[in-house]
């Protein structure tokens, strides 16, 4: 069966991977993937991620974090979803809890959080949301 949003699919092991308690979750590998495990990384939602062969294909092991016995991620969201893209310039980046969390943007200039895209005036595809 294939997959219609793999982005989608990734924040949701995430999620129920820290639901469980797990220290780490699988999920295959890609491009966009990866730059949005390196914002979450940069912004300390996860504590690192690896590459890892699974047979013929390539898979990210993702370590995640915990504070004091609780998620480091409380929420997390997908906003533009295949059936529905959205989209943001630089000044109407949304803001997550008043500037607690973060929002995750494809632009021009790769994925970024929110702030990192203020920083460089740039706008696009507001992938999804963390706190």
């Amino acid at each position: 069966m294939a997959l219609t949003d793999p982005l989608g699919d990734m924040l949701t092991r995430i999620r129920n991977g820290q639901q469980a308690r797990k220290d780490s979750v699988v999920s295959p590998a890609s491009k966009l993937r990866a730059r949005v495990l390196d914002v979450l990384k940069r912004e300390g939602y996860i504590r690192g991620y690896h590459e890892e062969d699974l047979g013929p294909l390539k898979g990210l092991r993702i370590e995640l974090k915990y504070f004091e016995g609780q998620p480091a991620i409380r929420h997390v969201s997908r906003v533009s979803k295949p059936g529905r893209r959205v989209y943001s310039g630089s000044k109407d980046l949304p803001r997550v809890r008043n500037g607690l969390g973060i929002t995750i943007v494809s632009t021009p200039r790769g994925v970024l959080s929110d702030a990192e895209a203020r920083d460089q005036n740039v706008g696009g595809e507001i992938l999804a949301e963390v706190f």
